[in-house]
């Protein structure tokens, strides 16, 4: 019968396993499932907290706000469908890209964020649309609307961090602020009727 390595003095290495691996007790793997996720960081265990869970909520709606954009990319219809359909299928793209910063930012901080779609669910403020039919005009009217709310949480945030003095989220929230700023605005001048009421 095959003997088991030792490991050499002072490496603090697990023995090798008779297949060449190393052996895992039930007890470390059990121990290494329990490890907090707390990456250092100069912020106080409050801010962690506090910064991270109200990020951990803005990222829930990043990504209700892309599913629902991307929703009425998909479905838009009538006789401005390209000019919507584009303008819809850009603001999806930089409502995603926010996502893994938000994410990121959380885990830099010593927080954790969202783990399923479940969770996502739990914890969004912004609604979803779930409507067979949704006319083009309600459709930017919608996401306008949603859009502005956004800005206001990402506000409330800021503020939040700058009580923390967390100078890195409030610097990547005043971007994205502006750029919520800016989809509210271009879906607003999307959805103006002209002299003539035409949509």
């Amino acid at each position: 019968m095959a003997e088991r390595a030792t490991p050499p003095a002072g490496t603090g290495r697990p023995a090798a396993s008779p297949k060449g691996g190393h052996a895992t007790s039930a007890t470390d793997t059990i121990a290494r499932r329990k490890a907090p996720l707390d990456t250092p960081t100069d912020l106080t265990p409050a801010a962690t907290r506090d910064i991270a869970g109200a990020l951990t909520i803005l990222l829930a709606d990043m990504f209700a706000l892309y599913l629902k954009t991307k929703n009425f990319h998909w479905h838009v219809s009538g006789p401005h469908f390209r000019d919507y359909h584009l303008l819809l299928d850009e603001q999806g793209d930089q409502i995603f890209a926010t996502t893994d910063a938000i994410a990121e930012r959380v885990r830099k901080i010593g927080g954790t964020t969202l783990r399923s779609i479940g969770q996502i669910g739990r914890v969004q403020r912004v609604l979803d649309n779930d409507a067979d039919y949704v006319t083009p005009l309600d459709m930017l009217a919608e996401l306008r609307e949603d859009n502005k709310q956004l800005t206001a949480s990402m506000r409330e945030t800021h503020a939040l961090c700058d009580e923390h003095d967390d100078v890195a989220s409030a610097s990547l929230l005043e971007n994205w602020i502006d750029e919520a700023e800016r989809r509210t605005w271009f879906l607003f001048e999307a959805s103006r009727r002209g002299f003539s009421g035409e949509s």
